[in-house]
């Protein structure tokens, strides 16, 4: 029934656009995925969603403790529209509910940060699985929590007298890295067919102009409940 209703909507767009629709869908991934971790400047949380709408990462989740998960319309630029983000902020401890979920789903934790001396991201070995690559904030960093619960660490080499690059900045090298490692590996990064289905879907709901009256219609002539 999701192919009849793709093709219902699909009359209700240019050909130009299903096609990019369905082209970006087929590049998304959740083999990599990123976590943020009590993030506060809403410059830094933005950029960060528009990079991994650019480089194809599908899913962002956002750990509110102290501080609450705010966007900047004018740096995201719409990103959020095309990214699942996923929040954690119910629990007295939202970090580790957090990471032992990323856990179940399969995921290795991969903390970055520059104050261990572990993999150098050039090095970094893509192939041994999923990957949920986390970032701290901006004054304090990874909290002791990801310390705990991290499977790796992760650091971008520095040859200056700074010994850090600011959050966004480093998820944009990180994600740009994963991205071209992926795309010429033989790892199974892309989403499965009917995941890919889903996305088209739900991204061709967002671009049809009163797409809500058009599936109540849909669903009238078949019956159906979408």
């Amino acid at each position: 029934m999701i192919d009849k209703l793709l093709a219902f909507l699909e009359q209700f767009t240019v050909e130009e656009r299903k096609e990019q629709l369905l082209e970006v869908a087929k590049q998304r991934t959740r083999y990599v995925t990123v976590v943020l971790e009590n993030i506060y400047q809403t410059q830094n949380a933005s950029a960060v969603l528009r990079s991994c709408d650019c480089f194809g990462i599908q899913d962002v989740h956002i750990i509110e403790n102290e501080n609450t998960f705010n966007i900047n319309p004018q740096v995201v630029l719409g990103a959020t529209k095309w990214l699942h983000l996923h929040r954690y902020n119910e629990q007295t401890n939202n970090s580790r509910a957090a990471l032992q979920k990323l856990k179940a789903d399969g995921y290795r934790i991969v903390a970055t940060t520059p104050h261990r001396n572990d993999t150098d991201l050039q090095k970094f070995d893509f192939s041994k699985g999923k990957t949920a690559f986390v970032f701290g904030n901006e004054r304090a960093g990874i909290s002791d929590i990801v310390m705990e619960e991290a499977d790796e660490f992760m650091k971008i080499p520095m040859y200056g007298f700074s010994e850090s690059l600011n959050i966004s900045v480093c998820a944009a090298i990180t994600l740009q890295h994963a991205a071209n490692h992926m795309k010429n590996s033989q790892i199974e990064w892309q989403l499965a067919d009917a995941e890919v289905k889903q996305l088209y879907l739900e991204w061709l709901k967002k671009s049809i102009k009163k797409s809500d009256l058009l599936i109540t219609e849909f669903n009238k002539r078949n019956n159906t409940a979408f």
